[in-house]
């Protein structure tokens, strides 16, 4: 949101609760009942509820998940060799992430090497 709209919006919500303008509302104390798959077009629910039944995943997000795996195994790892080999299959991993995803660069996963090779070779600061 824009700087200073979210103030705007929070004053007037609180304005509107001052006045009792969300008092008795419909359904007001009773369970919400969220529909999972609200935004999907009616052709395709039946598809995602076959598919969430038989436990399947997106590929976007089974490869997540082996990153996050990949990440936790890499922060227990004593071993520099063994280490390299599973950055190496990180790196690919989050590549192979970006590559399915169609969307613009500014959203992609960096890699995680990046970040120790610019305090590696970057400019060394005098003290």
């Amino acid at each position: 949101m824009i700087p200073g709209f979210e103030k705007i919006v929070e004053e007037r919500i609180l304005i509107a609760q001052r006045k009792g303008d969300f008092d008795n509302l419909e359904g007001a104390g009773k369970p919400l009942n969220l529909d999972e798959l609200a935004g999907v077009p009616e052709e395709l629910k039946l598809s995602y509820k076959i598919l969430k039944n038989a436990d399947c995943l997106p590929p976007e997000i089974e490869i997540k998940k082996e990153i996050y795996k990949t990440e936790d195994l890499l922060a227990g790892m004593d071993d520099t060799a063994e280490k390299y080999k599973v950055m190496k299959k990180l790196n690919f991993l989050i590549m192979k992430l970006n590559s399915i995803r169609k969307s613009s660069v500014d959203f992609e996963m960096p890699e995680k090497y990046l970040s120790n090779l610019v305090e590696r070779f970057g400019p060394k600061s005098n003290k």
